[in-house]
């Protein structure tokens, strides 16, 4: 049995400690929010982001950082992307040299253009930082349906140690040492996810989606390469697993603020009525920096930037992204065969 605390009470945090207590881990859920924190001692339950599902009386919630941190053999950080450095330099002094951070976030900085493990990495030095990722909406883990993910670190007995505590019957765990193509393939999913989403409130069908699917995942390892990943992650959970279940799923916000854009509401009126962070707002921007940094091709990233910021058309963008220059598929690494 391992000693875990849960930094933020959104959704994904509680499905974790729902799985990391029925593993028979002992659990602690910390949130910023000491009122929060309150409501969750008598409820039991988030009935804003996760509905109808009750955590076990055995986790425990505090609001106070210190208990949470310097109790914990695990920490993990399930904040939204816009506040992981924040939260990072708020427990920060508490955390011990080589304590493990597991990053279940998702995102890129704008500013910096950093990975969320590379922001914890950055504010805490002192720390063994990991990520986990994968197809793994909350609203399913909370609930016990089954799913599979993978679990990144810089070294392999870190991997194993962390799979051990995750893994379950219900909850298959993969490692990996690239832990930079699991947090690109995370972030950029839900840029892509937006895109898949608009086209569904534009009333496009399922051919439309598994294109967005396919040329999505193309420019999320163009990139990810060129920055030093390894392609064979793309190709597993962290990239076309958890692009697909985002793309095609109404649990993600992504595909649900895409809708919402699809059908005519500006950006802020779509993150208003999904009422949680949209993810994937606040790393277009990013995604597309990094594309002009590292000299990669991405057209549906570009386009969303300009849907979401330039108040370019849906139906415009869709266009473009067609009628673009005439390329071949595999960007030349097969070879043609001339008889």
């Amino acid at each position: 049995m391992a000693k875990v605390s849960i930094i933020g009470a959104g959704s994904w945090g509680l499905g974790l400690a729902i799985l990391l207590n029925n593993n028979g881990h002992e659990v602690k859920v910390w949130s910023v929010f000491p009122a929060e924190i309150e409501e969750l001692k008598v409820t039991r339950e988030n009935k804003k982001c996760l509905p109808g599902v009750k955590i076990p009386e055995s986790v425990e919630f505090t609001a106070d950082t210190e208990l949470a941190v310097t109790t914990a053999d695990v920490i993990v950080m399930a904040v939204a992307s816009p506040y992981t450095r924040s939260t990072s330099k708020i427990i920060a002094p508490f955390v011990k040299k080589g304590q493990y951070i597991v990053n279940v976030g998702k995102g890129i900085e704008e500013d910096t253009l950093l990975t969320l493990c590379q922001i914890i990495e950055q504010e805490i030095p002192q720390a063994v930082v990991a990520v986990l990722s994968g197809p793994s909406h909350a609203e399913e883990v909370g609930r016990g349906i089954p799913t599979t993910c993978v679990i990144g670190t810089h070294k392999k007995k870190d991997a194993e140690y962390l799979q051990n505590i995750f893994m379950s019957d219900v909850f298959r765990v993969y490692t990996s040492p690239d832990m930079l193509g699991i947090c690109i393939g995370g972030a950029l999913k839900n840029v892509i996810a937006l895109a898949a989403g608009i086209a569904d409130g534009l009333g496009y069908g399922d051919n439309t989606k598994a294109a967005l699917i396919t040329r999505g995942i193309a420019e999320i390892s163009r990139l990810g390469l060129a920055m030093g990943a390894d392609m064979v992650t793309f190709s597993g959970l962290s990239g076309i697993g958890d692009l697909i279940v985002t793309c095609a799923s109404m649990h993600s916000r992504n595909r649900r603020a895409g809708i919402l854009i699809g059908k005519g509401y500006s950006k802020d009126e779509a993150m208003q009525e999904v009422q949680m962070v949209v993810e994937g707002v606040f790393s277009a921007k990013a995604g597309e920096q990094l594309a002009k940094k590292y000299n990669v091709e991405m057209p549906i990233v570009e386009q969303v930037n300009k849907v979401l910021f330039e108040g370019k058309s849906p139906e415009e963008a869709v266009k473009e992204l067609m009628l673009r220059d005439k390329k071949i598929e595999n960007d030349n690494s097969i070879e043609w065969k001339e008889w």
